[in-house]
């Protein structure tokens, strides 16, 4: 039986220490620029030696799951294993001391990399340019849509050109990144093989469609076969079409956005070119679009004249900018590491990998749990613990991380009843991929009461999934405001 580490550790805020030195800020030489409104005498911290604020902190990683602990498989997410040389390339001085707001002359590498990283990311979608802006998926999914607000506004069609087409597959950032850009959302049906259907989806393209967004494979695995007819029939009425990369790592080095007839594309560096995110964040969404679209992309780009690197060009009808100068560069420079290292045989590999590792998989699955859609899927795939006397899939993956096995993302995407969605990444091996479908293989065979307490062996046991849904408490601030407990700086 799996245990995982346990610490009876408090919270930063209420770790006791002794008194740290003072400076005087009188001594300090700098003027302080932070206005007066904004100042506060305690940040609520209060003092801690080194060495106990780096104990608190190792201590939580040990009782932490990562990448680097162990076999990830996030549908969806795409938790490949980081490798360590991205970031050291990352943590070279000449990268990591830089300021944005230097002169050009003092960063041509850096332009370099971020230009090369450019050049690197067309060729792999066949977009005629790129931006490297956008701090997300999510980021670039708001970026490509404001660009297709913009070129329709140019031709004079922004009230009739109203409405995104979407998938019932979609993620859930789809819909939502079209809302916010200004456009109704058209939820098209999947057929039971888990693609588009296409007579729904020609009925669903007009005239009033802005573009049609979909990620391929899409988020059951499964590729779209379709997808040229789609593409036609959209362009037909005057449409443009949205790729969403997030799974771009099913496709890699066999195909390209381009070639299905995508008109924009956004990525997802920190999900294919290996930049860990777990919790959120960093992330990166580069944008990249066909030749008409280049002048609405943000600003600045980087160019090069045949000598130097250049920061300052911008588009004749750009968008503006969506971020802070050239987007996230950490995670820039890991994907530029990644791809340098990988070349395109080694991108083309992994993806080949990537699919092998999740069809053996989805067929020892098959053997006890259904796998909606067609067979033969691509970088992942979306399991249904539907059936008598199996248990939920929040159930599987509470019982999975009791035993030191991280869980899958369940129920989603939400066509598919207790979804279990797997993606093993090329990082996996063959004994953990065994290991996972046998943990899951024996789980099935439990009674239910196994699972009413589940997850016993962790530092967090079993909560209330409806009243934390329902009941959020995001900050400690407003925890202990809650139970009545002032937040006091503790000190001795």
């Amino acid at each position: 039986m799996y245990h995982q580490a346990v610490f009876d550790e408090p919270i930063i805020l209420d770790l006791k220490g002794r008194r740290t030195i003072k400076i005087p800020l009188e001594d300090v030489k700098f003027k302080i620029e932070v206005p007066e409104i904004m100042r506060r005498e305690s940040s609520g911290m209060g003092d801690r030696e080194e060495f106990s604020v780096i104990r608190h902190y190792v201590k939580l990683s040990e009782m932490n799951f990562g990448v680097d602990s162990g076999f990830y498989p996030l549908g969806s997410c795409t938790m490949k294993y980081n490798p360590k040389i991205n970031d050291e390339i990352a943590n070279l001085e000449g990268f990591r001391m830089i300021h944005p707001l230097q002169d050009t002359n003092e960063v041509q590498g850096a332009l370099r990399l971020l230009y090369e990283l450019t050049e690197s990311l067309k060729k792999i979608t066949g977009m005629d340019e790129i931006t490297l802006q956008p701090l997300a998926g999510a980021g670039g999914e708001f970026t490509g849509l404001s660009i297709v607000r913009e070129y329709f506004d140019c031709k004079k069609q922004c009230d009739t050109r109203t409405e995104v087409v979407v998938p019932d597959s979609a993620h859930g950032s789809n819909p939502a990144s079209s809302h916010m850009a200004g456009f109704e959302v058209v939820q098209i049906q999947s057929t039971p093989d888990g693609t588009v259907d296409i007579e729904k989806f020609k009925e669903a393209v007009t005239e009033k469609t802005a573009a049609f967004m979909i990620t391929n494979p899409n988020t059951l695995g499964i590729f779209e076969d379709k997808i040229v007819e789609m593409a036609n029939y959209a362009h037909s009425k005057g449409a443009l079409l949205y790729y969403d990369g997030a799974n771009l790592n099913g496709i890699m080095g066999k195909t390209t956005p381009a070639k299905m007839g995508f008109d924009i594309v956004h990525l997802n560096l920190h999900k294919t070119f290996s930049t860990p995110h777990g919790g959120g964040g960093p992330g990166s969404g580069p944008v990249g679009v066909v030749e008409k679209l280049k002048d609405f992309l943000p600003y600045p780009l980087v160019t090069f004249d045949g000598k130097n690197y250049h920061n300052d060009y911008v588009p004749p009808k750009t968008i503006g900018k969506v971020a802070s100068f050239y987007g996230n560069f950490g995670v820039l420079v890991r994907a530029w590491t990644y791809i340098k290292m990988m070349g395109e045989e080694g991108l083309r590999d992994a993806c080949e990998t990537a699919v092998l590792n999740s069809n053996y998989m989805r067929k020892k699955f098959q053997e006890f749990m259904p796998v909606p859609g067609k067979t033969i899927k691509k970088h992942e795939f979306v399991a249904s613990s539907v059936g008598a006397n199996m248990p939920k899939a929040g159930d599987i993956a509470k019982h999975l991380i009791d035993n030191g096995i991280h869980a899958p993302t369940i129920y989603f995407p939400l066509i598919v009843p207790e979804a279990l969605m797997i993606e093993p990444t090329e990082s996996a091996t063959k004994a953990e991929m065994d290991q996972f479908v046998e943990a899951v293989r024996q789980a099935l065979k439990l009674p239910h009461e196994t699972f009413e307490k589940e997850p016993l062996n962790l530092k967090v046991t079993r909560i209330d999934d409806v009243d934390a849904s329902k009941n959020p408490k995001p900050t400690l601030r407003l925890a202990r405001k809650e139970q009545r407990e002032p937040l006091q700086q503790q000190v001795i």
